[in-house]
């Protein structure tokens, strides 16, 4: 390469840094809580009905909606469905231990490769119900530490091991990169957006999907608190 081209592909190469950090400066983020309205139940618990020397090990609940002393609900998706953004495809990670999917929701960009992972030592089978995406149904014995599968278009899948039939779980792949999944006490953030009006989307297993409006500035944060309620 002679030296005048050297020179432009560094000017363009920080060009485009400059571009990048200027995009991450002027961002701005949405944060808040998801919360139950009302008193939800207990979860119940869960017969543990194969494989109890490892399975049985601990306790097992049904997990479509828990909720914590606060009222925060775990695991519920907020994305921003309207925003134009091109995924950023990431290696994730999805545990089958203790018997449960670890996590019980896990959102990643489309594009993504999931590793579900087996630390069981025992035989699993995760089958997926997709529709977008080609569905799945792989046995994993113990010996068979790693499975990866490769999530190409934007979709919610349910997932559920044929092996035990209290192990339900979900993938949620997005169209971009502006999403989160709640943690226990019903948090999240999402960071980065772009200046705009959008409009967010939170789902939850049991309780389904709501919908609001927001307007987030640059280098601001913007909050939005929500409550769900059981449909109908």
């Amino acid at each position: 390469m002679n030296k005048r081209a050297l020179i432009t592909t560094f000017v363009a190469a920080a060009a485009l840094c400059a571009g990048a950090l200027t995009a991450r400066a002027d961002g701005g983020s949405i944060t808040g809580t998801v919360k139950y309205g009302g008193t939800a139940e207990k979860p119940k618990s869960v017969d543990v009905t194969k494989d109890k020397e490892v399975c049985g090990l601990k306790p097992h609940f049904e997990e479509d909606l828990i909720v914590d002393s606060g009222g925060g609900i775990a695991n519920a998706v907020v994305y921003i469905a309207d925003a134009k953004a091109e995924p950023k495809p990431e290696t994730v990670d999805f545990d089958q231990k203790g018997c449960d999917y670890v996590p019980h929701v896990l959102a990643f960009p489309a594009g993504s490769t999931v590793k579900i992972k087996n630390d069981d030592g025992i035989l699993h089978n995760i089958h997926s119900y997709s529709t977008d995406n080609p569905a799945f149904n792989i046995a994993q014995p113990k010996f068979k530490k790693v499975v990866e599968v490769k999530v190409e278009k934007p979709e919610l899948i349910k997932v559920n091991c044929d092996a035990h039939g209290w192990m339900h779980g979900w993938w949620f792949s997005s169209a971009n990169p502006y999403f989160a999944v709640t943690d226990d006490k019903g948090s999240y953030t999402i960071k980065d957006v772009p200046p705009g009006d959008y409009t967010v989307t939170i789902w939850q297993e049991k309780l389904g999907k709501d919908e609001q409006k927001v307007s987030v500035k640059a280098g601001a944060p913007t909050t939005l608190d929500v409550t769900m309620k059981p449909k109908g």
